[in-house]
């Protein structure tokens, strides 16, 4: 069924836009079902349990950390994640940083965008984007932005979903412009999960996050973190 439902994803995808499998709380069982039919990027929200499946899990696996970013627990994902989502304010971005150049390593992250109507999301707010120079001018050799991560208001409303959408698209097309003076890296808008992704598509993701509609319901009874 995990192979069905990547191989129905997968068609619904335009080119030039990436599946991630949000695999948290789910089996190393589920996860190989899904690697068997073709899957590599894979999403995690909690430190441990990205770290405990990575050291079982085929090692061409390309790991996104899609949880809230806790400095403390940096040091369990950082030696081989692919690209952190998520990382909601300048002071992540440091911590990020001093965690990679410990390893040696230079890490993708993406930088949140609060556009959702809900307070309880994390992200840059809007207006702090709007004077981007702090981002242009830190010193950053270990960390490459590579663009934004958004997550749309929790409604049945799809304009307004839409609406959120186009925000985080707007706000990228600012930030390479003025921040990163359209530089190629800049390249990443992850917005999207199983029940709004074909909107995000449509206002510009290029990655988005699905979970539910390949693996089934979680079981949150399972979360220790």
């Amino acid at each position: 069924m995990i192979a069905e439902n990547i191989a129905k994803i997968k068609n619904t995808l335009p080119e030039g836009v990436g599946l991630i499998a949000v695999s948290k709380l789910k089996s190393v069982e589920d996860i190989m079902e899904a690697y068997n039919a073709g899957q590599r990027l894979f999403g995690e929200n909690y430190a441990t349990e990205l770290r405990d499946k990575a050291a079982v899990l085929p090692k061409d696996i390309e790991w996104h950390f899609i949880g809230h970013l806790q400095g403390k627990q940096l040091k369990y994902y950082i030696p081989f994640v692919s690209m952190i989502h998520g990382v909601d304010s300048i002071e992540h971005l440091q911590e990020v940083e001093r965690a990679a150049a410990k390893v040696d390593r230079v890490v993708d992250v993406l930088l949140q965008v609060h556009v959702a109507k809900e307070e309880t999301k994390f992200g840059f707010a809007p207006e702090d984007l709007d004077e981007p120079d702090e981002l242009a001018q830190l010193s950053l050799p270990h960390v490459r932005i590579r663009g934004l991560m958004g997550m749309a208001s929790n409604t049945e409303d799809k304009e307004r979903v839409r609406a959120d959408f186009r925000a985080v698209k707007n706000f990228f097309g600012k930030l390479k412009k003025q921040a990163f003076d359209n530089k190629s890296y800049f390249d990443t808008i992850s917005m999207g999960m199983s029940h709004d992704y074909q909107i995000a598509i449509e206002e510009g993701a290029t990655l988005v996050r699905i979970g539910s509609s390949i693996f089934g319901a979680r079981d949150y009874s399972k979360l220790k973190q």
